[in-house]
């Protein structure tokens, strides 16, 4: 038979073996300290988030607004407030009492009010000038039962749930400007006006920044993980397919590779016979061996692993698997042939799997084969990176 690969030269053997052609890249499980850490992060986020949402109720305050224009007695009610966070959360009624002088915002410790009445009255406070706490102890010094403080000019009916030092048993509220400024003229023009505050409705501020962080890092972890399996399955479900189409390829070619039995009196056997120079073995009778397309032949059992591994023959570099019309990509590798021949292969090139090529006639004619190349040095097809242990004809 005509060697495919061109001519031969002397024999020879390899020096040594190195790795193999690259792998393929692996797709496995994320490290079990990558998955705890994640699940730590989480759950950290997760109290962070019931406590900010705790944190982040609103108690809103009905008020009764009263007051009397001549013999008639008006009264307003609304949900127009919101409690203070340590506010005191009770009903509470009294006359309302704001700052005496222009200066409404109560931040001086000798601060009077207007003419408060003997019985319980709430302080009406502007916001501004000093803190809630400041507002509230110089009210609360001054016999106040509640605290009522509107917000700045200019921004209507807006509230919100103030920060400031609890005081035991007092109310304090905050009220839009609006509403503020009116009971505030009112009482200017000399009317009395009575407020009656009652415990309204608990609202939770969800839009938080804590609850807006623990959002955007879930959101953002359970789309990697979506993503992450979904690419996953996507790879796994190619190598497949590329891994199936392959083991067929491999399995026609092999078929197409004789197989031969060296049998007591051949020339192999003689003194002057040769080895197998992968594993520098002698041959012996009843051996198999498989003959190439170049015409070397080779321990069948140490062939077809270097075979798939390097796709050459170890002597003279013919390109066994393209010579046969099998074209493997170098991202193949030597592993996943290997996994490929010991798996699925393993079975399908038995001797006893390729019947009648257990008894092949002995190819004619013997060369000496020449020594193998520099593995370092690249070469074409589906040749791996690996060392080439020599052999050459019988």
């Amino acid at each position: 038979m005509a060697s495919r690969c061109g001519g031969l030269g002397r024999a020879g053997r390899p020096e040594g073996r190195v790795q193999g052609a690259r792998s393929l890249p692996r797709v496995g499980p994320r490290p079990a300290g990558a998955a705890a850490s994640w699940l730590m992060e989480v759950g950290v986020l997760w109290l962070l988030g019931q406590n900010c949402c705790a944190a982040g109720a609103v108690w809103t305050a009905y008020v009764n607004i009263s007051f009397r224009v001549g013999s008639l007695l008006l009264s307003e009610l609304g949900e127009a407030g919101v409690f203070g966070r340590s506010s005191a959360l009770k009903r509470v009624a009294g006359v309302l009492a704001p700052p005496e002088g222009r200066a409404q915002s109560a931040c001086q410790a000798n601060t009077s009010f207007g003419g408060p009445p003997a019985g319980p009255w709430l302080a009406l406070i502007a916001r501004g000038g000093c803190t809630f706490t400041q507002k509230i102890r110089v009210a609360v010094g001054r016999g106040a039962s509640g605290v009522i403080i509107y917000n700045f000019p200019g921004t209507g009916s807006q509230v919100f749930p103030m920060s400031h030092q609890a005081f035991e048993g007092v109310v304090v509220l905050m009220i839009g400007n609006l509403k503020g400024v009116e009971m505030l003229h009112l009482i200017q023009r000399g009317v009395r006006v009575t407020v009656l505050v009652d415990v309204g409705r608990r609202h939770i501020i969800w839009m938080n920044h804590y609850f807006v962080s623990f959002a955007i890092v879930t959101t953002a972890t359970l789309a990697y993980f979506i993503f992450y399996h979904i690419w996953r399955l996507w790879v796994a479900r190619i190598e497949s397919r590329r891994r199936q189409r392959l083991t067929t390829h491999l399995k026609q070619a092999f078929a197409q590779l004789q197989l031969r039995v060296l049998k007591e009196g051949d020339a192999e056997l003689g003194a002057s016979g040769d080895s197998c120079v992968v594993c520098f073995e002698l041959y012996k009778p009843d051996d198999t061996v498989r003959v190439l397309t170049c015409k070397h032949f080779f321990h069948k059992d140490c062939i077809d692993p270097w075979i798939l591994a390097h796709g050459t023959c170890p002597m003279c570099k013919c390109d066994i698997l393209k010579a046969l019309g099998v074209q493997v990509d170098v991202e193949d590798g030597a592993e996943s042939l290997q996994v490929l021949m010991s798996s699925e292969l393993s079975a399908a090139l038995s001797p006893g799997a390729e019947g009648a090529a257990a008894d092949l006639p002995a190819p004619g004619g013997s060369d000496k084969g020449a020594p193998p190349q520099n593995d370092s040095q690249p070469r074409s097809g589906a040749e791996g990176a690996g060392p080439s242990p020599g052999q050459h004809d019988p």
